[in-house]
């Protein structure tokens, strides 16, 4: 079993291999968390999260025809979780400085906690389409298979968020927000 790749992982994993479906799901446990995070807001509502998604999938395991899109149908769980979760709470709680997930240097940290600060300013769809571009590194076709919505629709998402983002910023300088964010290593282009 050492050297399956995602697909034999999956497809044994569907089958009834407790242990590949384990292991697949462990691949992917980065960009549960940078999504489950982004939902949440803290660490242990997100790893809480992230349980609720496991065990969802390995009950439902056998519902998945397309092995293809088992990542897709796994976050999309997640984010179902994550928003019923949200949805019982009825009330969000700004985040604590001190929670951002934020990998920075004492040159950057400044203009990175300008920009985290301008994300969670940003409606939940606004959010979550930044953080899969920007920090999943996730392409506008792909977030839209995700998000089960057109491309036209995200990329009207990610327009109206980095337009918000550009206003609500105290910055003189001429470049642009989706320059300034590439250019700093949120994401490809």
């Amino acid at each position: 079993m050492n050297g399956m790749d995602e697909n034999e992982l999956t497809v044994s994993g569907i089958r009834g291999d407790d242990e590949a479906l384990l292991r697949r799901i462990e691949q992917e446990k980065s960009k549960m968390y940078g999504i489950a995070f982004s939902y949440m807001r803290n660490e242990s509502d997100a790893l809480e999260a992230i349980q609720e998604t496991v065990c969802r999938v390995w009950m439902k395991r056998k519902s998945l025809r397309q092995e293809r899109l088992f990542t897709t149908w796994m976050i999309r769980i997640l984010i179902n979780v994550c928003m019923d979760e949200r949805k019982k709470r009825k009330r969000e709680k700004p985040i604590p400085s001190e929670q951002l997930d934020l990998k920075v240097t004492r040159n950057e940290s400044i203009e990175k906690l300008s920009m985290a600060e301008e994300i969670m300013k940003l409606s939940p769809n606004l959010r979550m389409v930044i953080v899969l571009k920007y920090y999943r590194d996730m392409t506008i076709t792909e977030i839209a298979d995700l998000l089960e919505k057109p491309d036209g629709t995200i990329r009207t998402w990610l327009h109206k968020a980095l337009k918000q983002m550009r206003k609500d910023m105290k910055s003189g300088e001429e470049v642009t927000l989706h320059e300034q964010m590439v250019e700093e290593g949120w994401g490809r282009g």
